[in-house]
């Protein structure tokens, strides 16, 4: 098999290049969950020496417990309704989601599951199920965790044969985490953090805390004894995080209902006023606005930054119109285009190495960095034309 080393395609061609493999892999990947189930439909692996499907998976084709789980669970719902394999073979559904809505399929129900779980994330998916097929809560639980086992020694919760369609058998649950014989089976080692729908409104939360943050929690339901009697633990971290979302709020975005009169600062001062933060916050949604040329806006949230279009280095200002919220993936990818170290190409102009400013090469005139930066979607009439359009290096 040829491999095209990846060093040596362009930006553009790497990018068409992924998604062609992409769409390949998801057709490999259906073909095998076809020959998949119906080699488990003609139960060949007994002929092989295997007492399941999912030890020959695991043992001969070398797949992961996890993904032979996963592709055994979708070869059955795909035996069964067949639209489950259109929608893998066109990216509307992953292994992993069309696994979640495995187990929820029926005759009655498949055509519109299916279709609301279309493009959706395992979030999202799972989150349609809560909705759809609420569960009960979960008795709130504090205990400790024994010593964690050597990794030869602690059981796999996954190393079961999957059930067929109708059979009620102890594996782990649709999203993924163990059952409760299961979980039992393997208390030994840490659970993951763990955040699932129960129902429209209502989630299991479950992680793992230090001794401190134990002591700290029994420490907050005594002290809130008269107003939560019961200790409800929902209700101990709701009023705890609202405290500290406050709080961080104000750190960050300068957030509060009574914004002072600001006193002023230097001209020459690198601190963005309390109003300009609140401000940008309010328009930017609290959320990154790195825009591709293509359009597409990046949607994160954690580890946002205030962006300075124009750099305080090249003489950049604090102002409402040129500062932005950008997460810092999208704040680094802004300052190494700015800074280099390749050299900038923007139109007709180029930003030498040391960032003196652009240059107009149809008549050797330059233009101030400060004042050629646009925010995405808005024209800089301050330059000429040809630099109004940010492209890569030529």
């Amino acid at each position: 098999m040829k491999i095209t080393h990846a060093s040596t395609l362009t930006d553009g061609a790497l990018i068409a290049e992924l998604s062609r493999l992409a769409g390949g892999e998801r057709a490999a990947t259906v073909a095998l969950i076809v020959h998949l189930a119906e080699f488990d439909a003609r139960r060949l692996y007994a002929g092989e020496g295997y007492s399941s499907t999912f030890r020959y998976c695991t043992d001969v084709l070398h797949l992961s417990e996890d993904a032979a789980f996963n592709r055994i669970e979708v070869a059955r719902a795909g035996r069964a309704f067949p639209r489950v394999l259109d929608m893998l073979l066109s990216g509307a559904l992953s292994p992993t989601t069309a696994r979640l809505l495995a187990r929820r399929l029926t005759e009655e129900n498949h055509e519109d599951l299916l279709a609301a779980a279309a493009g959706r994330s395992q979030q999202q998916v799972e989150e349609l199920l809560a909705q759809r097929f609420p569960q009960p809560d979960v008795p709130p639980s504090i205990r400790p965790l024994p010593a964690v086992l050597p990794p030869r020694e602690a059981p796999f919760a996954g190393d079961v044969e999957p059930p067929r369609p109708g059979a009620l058998t102890d594996l782990p649950a649709a999203d993924g985490s163990a059952s409760t014989e299961a979980l039992r089976s393997t208390s030994a080692i840490a659970p993951r953090p763990l955040v699932r729908p129960l129902a429209a409104d209502r989630y299991l939360v479950r992680f793992t805390a230090s001794a401190e943050t134990r002591d700290l929690l029994r420490r907050a339901q005594d002290l809130l004894g008269h107003a939560v009697p019961s200790g409800s633990l929902d209700e101990v971290f709701h009023r705890a995080l609202s405290l500290l979302v406050h709080d961080l709020e104000r750190k960050r975005f300068a957030a509060t209902t009574h914004p002072r009169r600001s006193r002023g600062q230097s001209k020459d001062s690198r601190n963005i006023p309390a109003a300009v933060k609140r401000a940008v916050r309010e328009r930017d949604g609290e959320r990154c606005t790195w825009a591709s040329p293509s359009g597409h806006r990046c949607e994160a949230r954690p580890l946002l930054e205030f962006h300075h279009d124009d750099p305080y280095g090249v003489g950049g200002k604090s102002t409402v119109d040129r500062i932005r919220l950008l997460c810092r993936i999208h704040n680094d990818h802004e300052a190494r285009l700015f800074y280099g170290p390749r050299r900038r190409y923007v139109g007709a102009g180029v930003v030498d190495q040391v960032g003196a400013g652009v240059v107009d090469e149809s008549d050797g005139r330059t233009w101030p960095i400060a004042s050629r930066l646009p925010v995405p979607g808005r024209v800089n009439d301050s330059l000429p034309a040809g630099l109004n359009e940010r492209q890569g290096p030529g």
